[in-house]
């Protein structure tokens, strides 16, 4: 099986209720058969079943982590995109509550085309990358929005071999088909030509290089 980030042809890692589970020699990813993905339609309805109310301090806590990287390193005239913002863009009410300039992009929920034709100071993804079918083509893609010296904000469930993947409640979700190790934020960093990769528990930042002077 060929690995959707690197292309590098990849051994059967596990095989857990059914669906069988890649894991990449290059990157370290850990990937879904694509015979397992769910259709768009029932990946859809996945996602309408999370209950992501903007006001529920809860999920405000969830994402706190990441909105206060953001508001440390970013300014609120910096041009910002909440890509994956999902059913409740709470990052993006968080910091628009602090001033800050940032619109949403979502691919089911949010399908502006326009606002992916544009660059940005920063995106931030929060619980999205895992989700991504075609993660080498939707990484180009994110560089690509981003302005020189700008910076790739996410946030996601990092394997390590201490975790028994058998029974890890994060491969369950039926929606999570690419598992990130931290070599394969590594090896995204030296090949997508990021200037910088800072983790943090699962807060996970990419820096651009700045424009030559």
């Amino acid at each position: 099986m060929q690995c959707p980030l690197c292309n590098t042809e990849s051994s059967l890692f596990k095989t857990v209720q059914e669906r069988a589970y890649f894991k990449c020699e290059t990157c370290w990813g850990i990937f879904l058969d694509p015979s397992n993905y769910l259709t768009p339609e029932q990946e859809r309805a996945r996602y309408l079943e999370h209950h992501n109310d903007v006001e529920d301090t809860g999920y405000q806590n969830f994402v706190k982590p990441l909105v206060s990287k953001i508001m440390q390193l970013q300014r609120p005239n910096h041009k910002g995109l909440d890509f994956g913002s999902g059913t409740g863009p709470v990052i993006t009410k968080l910091l628009t509550e602090k001033d800050f300039n940032i619109i949403t992009y979502d691919p089911f929920f949010d399908d502006n085309k326009n606002r992916l034709e544009t660059t940005y100071d920063y995106i931030v993804s929060c619980e999205v990358i895992e989700h991504f079918h075609h993660p080498s083509k939707e990484f180009k893609l994110l560089k690509s929005l981003l302005r020189p010296g700008g910076s790739l904000y996410c946030k996601t469930h990092i394997y390590n071999t201490s975790i028994n993947f058998d029974t890890w409640y994060y491969k369950d979700d039926p929606t999570h088909v690419f598992i990130y190790h931290k070599k394969t934020l590594e090896w995204i960093k030296t090949n997508f030509n990021f200037k910088e990769l800072t983790v943090e528990n699962r807060t996970i930042h990419f820096k651009m290089e700045d424009s030559p002077s």
